[in-house]
């Protein structure tokens, strides 16, 4: 489970916020911690720690490191295949947006929070997701989410309907086992406390079939 912090965060907050350790101890929970990055929305000097917001961005250096670290543990630990997930906050959520285009065969299924994929969407392939979002988000706007939001269950081929699970979360299921959840929360771009357990639930239902 992979775990990636927003722009100018750090793995221990992603850490502390998560806390999917917690949440789901039988997981090998990962948190990476990124190098300073220019932002897409703040810090264009680049002066604080982030991940590549699109493919080819600074050589494909956080590509480069999941790779490398996905490896490690391939080769430290019994590593079940056919559940590896990913799941991060704003810049954090953009970068699981990105692995879903660049790595997303590796994947059983993404939890991006206060995210979209402007510049990858077309590049994304069906697989189960949950997006977090808060609807007054100043950052990342609401309508940007519910664009995204939206592309997705028509790429997943989702029902029209959704099924209602508490006041935030709904689930629209899929024919082709492909279902798309969505988290909306009235506040802005913060990663709200209950967060967490959401996207341990819906991830805990998805494994990838096995070829």
């Amino acid at each position: 489970m992979f775990v990636f912090h927003g722009h100018g965060g750090s793995m221990k907050n992603a850490a502390r916020q998560f806390h999917i350790h917690d949440l789901w101890p039988e997981a090998i929970a990962v948190y990476l911690q990124g190098l300073n990055t220019p932002g897409r929305l703040t810090d264009p000097e680049g002066k604080k720690p982030g991940w590549q917001s699109g493919p080819g961005d600074q050589g494909d250096r956080d590509l480069k490191l999941f790779d490398t670290v996905l490896k490690s543990l391939k080769e430290t630990y019994k590593v079940d295949e056919s559940r590896i997930y990913s799941t991060g906050h704003s810049n954090g959520g953009g970068f699981t947006y990105l692995l879903w285009a660049a790595r997303g065969e590796v994947f059983a299924a993404m939890a991006p929070s206060a995210a979209a994929a402007a510049k990858t969407s077309n590049l994304l392939k069906p697989k189960p997701v949950l997006h977090l979002a808060g609807e007054t988000d100043p950052l990342v706007k609401y309508e940007w989410q519910k664009a995204m939001m939206d592309y997705l269950r028509k790429l997943n081929g989702c029902a029209a309907e959704g099924k209602k699970e508490g006041e935030r979360l709904t689930v629209y299921p899929s024919a082709t086992g492909t279902p798309v959840a969505t988290y909306i929360h009235p506040g802005g771009h913060q990663f709200t406390p209950d967060s967490p357990a959401v996207i341990v639930k819906f991830l805990k239902e998805q494994v990838k079939p096995v070829k």
